[in-house]
């Protein structure tokens, strides 16, 4: 029989380290990209959350016959109310989770004073936190009065 020598392959440390270095050069360049684009949509999925929170505020209507007032505020669809008048009716929490921060990491503003007739102002700030705003800190969704905004 014959020795039969067994040989061993591996990867020496030069080409481990050029591997993660094109790997490093790769996400480098990527980065920025996707970054970029996560921003630019903030607007877009602020949107789509405050249209799912206003489906939750008017779930919550139909169950207990009212909205939340300023008081209560968008908390009344996670947290059970103390009313003992509406507790019956309540059949929350109206979210799967933890009531959700706008893209730019600020909460959602909730008001029963709204402009434009509508019942209740649900937004967002936009990438500034503050009331009005152009471009990126533009406020996004339906707003309160003008009386409200002067508060």
């Amino acid at each position: 029989m014959k020795n039969s020598k067994r040989i061993q392959g591996g990867f020496t440390l030069m080409e481990v380290t050029v591997v993660f270095a094109l790997i490093a050069i790769i996400i480098g360049l990527m980065a920025p990209r996707i970054f970029g684009a996560l921003e630019r949509e903030g607007p877009k999925i602020a949107a789509i959350q405050i249209k799912s929170l206003r489906g939750s505020v008017e779930t919550l209507r139909l169950d207990i016959g009212r909205y939340p007032t300023n008081a209560e505020g968008l908390a009344l669809l996670i947290t059970r109310p103390t009313d003992t008048l509406i507790l019956s009716r309540w059949r929350g929490p109206y979210l799967e989770a933890d009531l959700p921060l706008d893209p730019w990491n600020n909460p959602y503003q909730y008001a029963t004073n709204a402009a434009n007739n509508q019942p209740f102002a649900l937004y967002s700030t936009g990438k500034d936190g503050k009331l009005g705003g152009d471009a990126d800190d533009a406020d996004i969704g339906v707003l309160p009065s003008t009386e409200q905004r002067l508060k």
